[in-house]
């Protein structure tokens, strides 16, 4: 009887204070309110430590499966006192959304009825190419959305996603990546939105505001990952502040971002899950982070395990929660043991409690506690409806460079036979970057996928759609992407070969390749298209490459079309800047594809064929050597050895001129903003999109700060022939620097510098701040330039 009336009492409370809360848009606003606050303690007031123990671990589904069903009595064995999430529900299923929906409606009936606590978990999932699930769309990936310069279609790619989510019955998004990437030799570049924090940051808001939306309770909670400077050298003080913290920061403060997941590395030699100076230093106190800090998957016993930092699984929870981590992913091994740590006196109750009402207040806020909570939406559902398509088909459009032109693009009336050769000339395996559905379910769980749910589109396809009968096409892989597999898994975190299982999924029901044949129809053509680079094997988390350059014989392969005689278009697809220097002056055309999603097939072939004017420009240096050493534009390029093509760079069929550059020569220092104005000229034959670019360079020699930093873009559409003006509206404050342990924006000269890339400057100004410093004692608000096109 005392239980039950303990479990009327919880539910009471629930229903009372959580329907108290107001609907708030998600910008700037406070995490936790004041009378949330007494309310959440009100209900933990009323809660075990077991219970309170699962409100801050995550769990799988098929540890409460069986025969891919739920099983009640595993969930009375596994999670009898509730559980906080379920970690990628989605990705490692074979079900259709009306399946997925039920299911999920079926672990939240079991919680909501049998638990004592009645609390619903929170499901979540990948998001960085759409929600990662069977039938949903799949965008480009982000490397190659990063290139499209263009924050408004990720706010749209996000929403759609959050629909979808919000239609299975999912509240919760490991998304956006955040981290700058600087070498092409890191295996998860591909996630990145590129190497500069103001392209990084303009884009992570938009994916976040995206997929929020204007509440959370109607929105899909964003998570900004990884904090901080993965997958780079982070142990320099100005360069994490300037730069990597930037992303983050902007997502908080502008998006109103209330999730965070902090990186596998190390901070100043202690891991980043353990770093009090990071997690609560930085993070909340500098800054004013004041939400749900979830672990990356296994990062906590990784504490243990792997940094060799604790003494045990129980000691590792016990930094890991005294450090700022809220919430242990994706496994509880860990925060179980943590009544241990409480009795050895490595963490107190009260430190435990902090992490459990933010995990609750995260489930306020998404409406899971509401009253008659709906999980889901009522009847036939579509993850990847025809508007869908058209988002992913414009992103990818919008996503694919082309680095190279002889004038043999746009393809002419006089092109009769193509020779489509190479090993991605009529797969699907190229379009699908990690952390897809696809890529998720076949590497981490070495099973295929669907290729017509949701319907991928090849290259040949792609060809096929756009060309008609009057061209005929001859296809040939003529190479494998690789021979020997060209990666190694990295077995430390993965356990197991899983490459080679999945390289086996992609040759499935292919030829072996004909070297001959597809000499012999590359020299009967007018034109040869070489489809060339990575694939899901090759490129993604766990799957290292020896090198950079194209893969396996691949190199030689387009070394032998070259030989032909005839023009040779290189199509690289792929997650990485991948190494064209050996013969990139004798090819007639390169094209950058990266991994453009299930409408790839279509958006390369319209470009090619002169439908769509390329206007993508690269978010990355594009590497001539395989040096290891990172590259940042910021720093200059020095002699370009290491150098093909710059940041910012990318070809349009058209030309654009820049002209009537307008600056005041003096401005306040204290002033809100000022404006650069200039005029943009399609001077061209065809209408198209240029991609102005805003750069400044400290002129003051002893000047702390980087030599050319990126503080403002615009895409402007012009047809042929048009003019338009634009005017950027900047912020002092976006010249603040780190200097001193200080955010301070200095008085003296700076060039501006407006172009069509980091190297291709076409107008040049000189403004003078005038006044005292300004220190910015409660760091940076002001981020962006605003922009006006007419």
């Amino acid at each position: 009887m005392k239980q039950n009336q303990k479990s009327i009492k919880s539910i009471c409370l629930i229903f009372v204070f959580f329907n108290l809360l107001v609907i708030q848009s998600q910008e700037n606003k406070p995490f936790l309110t004041e009378e949330l606050s007494i309310k959440v303690d009100e209900l933990m007031a009323t809660m075990s430590m077991d219970e309170k123990l699962a409100q801050i671990t995550g769990t799988r589904l098929r540890d409460i499966m069986v025969d891919g069903k739920v099983s009640i009595e595993k969930c009375r064995e596994h999670i009898p006192y509730g559980i906080g999430h379920f970690c990628q529900f989605s990705s490692g299923l074979i079900l259709e959304p009306e399946q997925l929906r039920d299911l999920v409606r079926e672990v939240q009936h079991y919680l909501m009825m049998e638990t004592n606590t009645k609390i619903p978990a929170i499901f979540h999932e990948e998001a960085i190419t759409g929600f990662a699930t069977q039938g949903a769309t799949t965008f480009p990936q982000q490397i190659g959305v990063g290139c499209s310069w263009n924050p408004e279609i990720v706010k749209n790619n996000a929403n759609s996603t959050a629909q979808s989510m919000r239609a299975a019955g999912a509240t919760f998004a490991l998304s956006p990546m955040l981290d700058l990437s600087r070498t092409a030799h890191w295996n998860r570049l591909e996630e990145s939105y590129g190497e500069d924090a103001y392209l990084t940051s303009r884009m992570g808001v938009a994916f976040i505001k995206g997929l929020q939306g204007n509440d959370l309770k109607t929105g899909v909670a964003a998570t900004a990952k990884h904090f901080a400077g993965y997958g780079t050298a982070n142990d320099n003080a100005k360069e994490l502040y300037e730069e990597y913290l930037m992303p983050h920061e902007a997502a908080f403060k502008i998006a109103g971002a209330k999730s965070v997941m902090p990186s596998y590395g190390k901070y100043k030699a202690l891991a980043v899950s353990a770093n009090p100076t990071m997690l609560d230093q930085m993070l909340r106190k500098e800054i004013g982070f004041d939400g749900l800090v979830v672990s990356d998957y296994g990062a906590v016993n990784l504490i243990y395990k792997g940094h060799k930092q604790a003494k045990n699984s129980a000691m590792a929870g016990a930094m890991a929660i005294n450090a700022g981590v809220d919430i242990e992913l994706s496994s509880p091994i860990a925060f179980p043991l943590l009544p241990d740590a409480i009795k050895d006196g490595l963490v107190t109750e009260e430190t435990i409690n902090k992490a459990v009402k933010r995990s609750l207040v995260m489930k306020a806020k998404l409406g899971l506690l509401d009253k008659n909570l709906k999980i889901g939406k009522d009847g036939p559902l579509d993850f990847d409806p025809p508007s869908n398509r058209e988002l992913a088909y414009k992103t990818a459009s919008q996503s694919i460079v082309l680095l190279k032109n002889n004038g043999v693009l746009p393809l002419n009336s006089d092109i009769k036979k193509i020779a489509l050769v190479g090993p991605n000339a009529s797969t699907y395996h190229c379009l699908l970057g990690d952390y897809t559905y696809q890529s998720m379910i076949s590497f981490w769980h070495s099973t295929d996928f669907d290729p017509t749910n949701p319907k991928l589109i090849t290259l040949l396809q792609g060809l096929e759609n756009k060309l008609g009968e009057n061209v005929e096409i001859n296809v040939e892989r003529g190479c494998d992407w690789s021979a020997p597999l060209e990666s190694k898994i990295d077995t430390s975190g993965l356990g197991d070969d899983r490459l080679s299982k999945l390289k086996m999924l992609t040759v499935k029901g292919l030829p072996q390749p004909d070297l001959q044949k597809a000499i012999k129809i590359s020299e009967e053509s007018d034109v040869i298209i070489a489809a060339v680079g990575e694939n899901l094997y090759l490129c993604g988390e766990g799957r290292e490459r020896k090198g950079i350059r194209l893969p396996g014989e691949q190199e030689a392969f387009v070394e032998k079309l070259i030989a032909t005689g005839k023009p040779v278009i290189l199509v690289l697809f792929g997650g990485r800047q991948q190494l064209v220097s050996k013969f990139e002056d004798k090819c007639a055309a390169i094209v950058q594809a990266w991994f453009p999603g299930e409408e790839g097939g279509n958006a390369i072939a319209d470009i090619l064929v002169g439908n769509v004017n390329p206007s993508a420009k690269l978010c990355v240096t594009y590497p001539k050597t395989e040096s290891r050493a990172e590259i940042n534009y910021k720093n200059g390029y020095g002699n370009g050895d290491l150098v093909q093509y710059p940041f910012g760079f990318g070809l349009s069929y058209t030309d654009y001129q820049y002209s009537n550059l307008k600056i005041k020569s003096k401005i306040d220092i204290n002033d809100e903003r000022f404006s650069v104005s200039l005029k943009v000229k399609n001077i061209g034959d065809m209408d198209g999109t240029e991609i102005v670019q805003l750069y400044m360079s400290p002129i003051d020699k002893a000047s702390t700060q980087k030599p050319i930093q990126l503080k403002g873009f615009e895409r402007v559409k012009l047809k042929a022939g048009e003019e338009k003006t634009l005017t950027f509206n900047v912020s002092p404050e976006q010249f603040v620097q780190y200097k001193n342990n200080k955010w301070i924006v200095e008085s003296g000269k700076y060039q501006l510098k407006v172009g069509a890339s980091s190297t291709d400057i076409r107008l040049e100004g000189v403004i003078e701040l005038k006044g005292k410093d300004v220190i910015l004692e409660n760091g940076r608000d002001v981020f962006f330039t605003m922009n006006k096109t007419k």
